[in-house]
């Protein structure tokens, strides 16, 4: 079995960072990513896609990331059941991410937009074994 998803989107938003009670850093933010066909009117529809990011990538997210940044993540799709305040009961659909790797850099930055410039958010030096 395989649940693999690759998206390139831009941040709708802000990341917004939290502390689970344990004190693990999570990240939520959504990706703007524009469908590969234009609809009938000739216009390219939108998919509007919910991200969820842990620990240090969470940090490194939400520290380095903004509304409006290019961003490609790696991960898994994920759906969790809950039940809303009237009752009802709801599905939430979300990629959760394993690497971000930020495809621009800040328009206050002076640099470039470089492909070869971009930076992975998936591995750091302090997370190798060696």
């Amino acid at each position: 079995m395989l649940n693999r998803v690759i998206l390139i989107g831009r941040l709708t938003a802000d990341p917004a960072l939290r502390y689970t009670p344990n004190g693990i850093p999570v990240a939520n933010f959504a990706l703007a990513v524009e469908r590969p066909f234009k609809s009938q009117s000739g216009e390219r529809e939108v998919d509007f896609i919910d991200i969820v990011v842990w620990r240090r990538l969470a940090e490194l997210c939400a520290n380095h990331l903004g509304k409006g940044r290019l961003v490609a993540v790696e991960g898994r799709l994920q759906v969790r059941s809950y039940e809303a305040q009237d009752g009802s009961k709801r599905r939430a659909y979300e990629v959760v991410a394993d690497s971000v790797q930020f495809l621009d850099w800040p328009k206050d930055s002076g640099r470039e937009n470089n492909d070869s410039d971009a930076v992975t958010g998936g591995t750091f030096e302090d997370d190798l074994p060696f």
